[in-house]
């Protein structure tokens, strides 16, 4: 089966968003909420454990396939992670998402209760 231009991006999106969560550093920032951030540091290194290791995608959870999004369950808490893309200034959506060369990515780790 050959890969269409669509396909091939939605594999480097897909990519670059699991670089990121699965290091929680290379490709981009990691931003927690107010309300992670008053959880006991054990707490906080637990959910962010789950976050990186993180790999129950479905078609429910990711019907764009691009690793962007997903609720856990992880130190007694419901948690929700998403990775947005801005332009380079940090100030608009980036122009394309596969390509981190006009992409800031920026993963952010909420309570569910937050969102």
């Amino acid at each position: 089966m050959e890969c269409n231009d669509e396909t091939r991006r939605t594999v480097r999106i897909r990519e670059l968003n699991d670089r990121l969560r699965q290091t929680l550093c290379v490709g981009g920032r990691v931003v927690v909420t107010a309300g992670i951030a008053a959880l006991p540091p054990e707490a906080v290194a637990d959910i962010l454990k789950a976050v990186a290791t993180f790999d129950k995608f479905t078609p429910d959870n990711d019907p764009c396939e691009e690793h962007d999004c997903a609720v856990l369950d992880a130190a007694g808490e419901r948690i929700m992670w998403k990775v947005d893309y801005y332009d380079l200034a940090m100030e608009f959506l980036s122009p394309d998402p596969s390509n981190p060369a006009v992409t800031r990515r920026v993963l952010t780790v909420m309570l569910a209760s937050e969102y």
